[in-house]
């Protein structure tokens, strides 16, 4: 199986695509609401602003592509970092309607402790996630994962949250609902780890 990446300006393609390959897996970076609709798996990376990316995403058509795979014909489907937040209904960075296929809005993140902790939250952090879920598969509790983000999700329904993290205070680091899954770290930035979550989407 080719997975798809879909490349919709937003930066952090090399790494994701080099993460699929170099765990053995074939990969497509894709452009257009052609090449999404003949996907079999796809995954919605990236790094940039929520305003701009889903601006771009309705100017190439790609939001009614994405819709028809994912809603109508439950294409999986993996957002990584923006690529989840743009799942979202709303966010604060441009305030902007998401694709909406998860219950949650993204907000700005905010620190009372400004001299430990720091916005944009970057580096190193644990993830709390469901046991036994199978994207989480062969993943120990205690890994971590990398994080580079200045927006979150602090809230959505109990059924839809896959993973929370903590950074002061707890947000949502990762969201599922049927085949759509989002985490707000980079896997393909997260060694082993990372590298594990990505091979247990492809092979779901």
């Amino acid at each position: 199986m080719t997975i798809s990446v879909l490349d919709y300006q937003a930066g952090n393609i090399a790494s994701v695509s080099r993460a699929i390959t170099r765990i053995g897996e074939d990969c497509k970076v894709i452009t257009t609401a052609e090449e999404v609709l003949k996907a079999n798996k796809i995954i919605l990376p990236g790094v940039g602003h929520f305003g701009k990316a889903m601006e771009y995403l309705h100017s190439q058509g790609l939001v009614e592509a994405l819709h028809e795979k994912v809603i109508v014909q439950h294409t999986p489907i993996l957002g990584i970092c923006l690529g989840m937040q743009l799942m979202c209904k709303y966010s604060e960075e441009g305030n902007v309607t998401g694709l909406s296929w998860f219950d949650a809005h993204v907000t700005k993140m905010k620190v009372k402790d400004t001299l430990r902790y720091k916005v944009p939250h970057t580096g190193w952090n644990t993830v709390q996630a469901i046991p036994n879920h199978p994207l989480l598969k062969n993943i120990d509790q205690n890994s971590e994962f990398y994080f580079v983000h200045s927006y979150h999700v602090l809230t959505a329904p109990e059924n839809q949250i896959l993973t929370k993290t903590v950074f002061e205070t707890p947000f949502i680091s990762g969201l599922q609902v049927g085949n759509i899954f989002g985490v707000q770290f980079h896997p393909e930035k997260s060694h082993e780890a990372g590298s594990q979550l990505i091979s247990n989407f492809i092979h779901l």
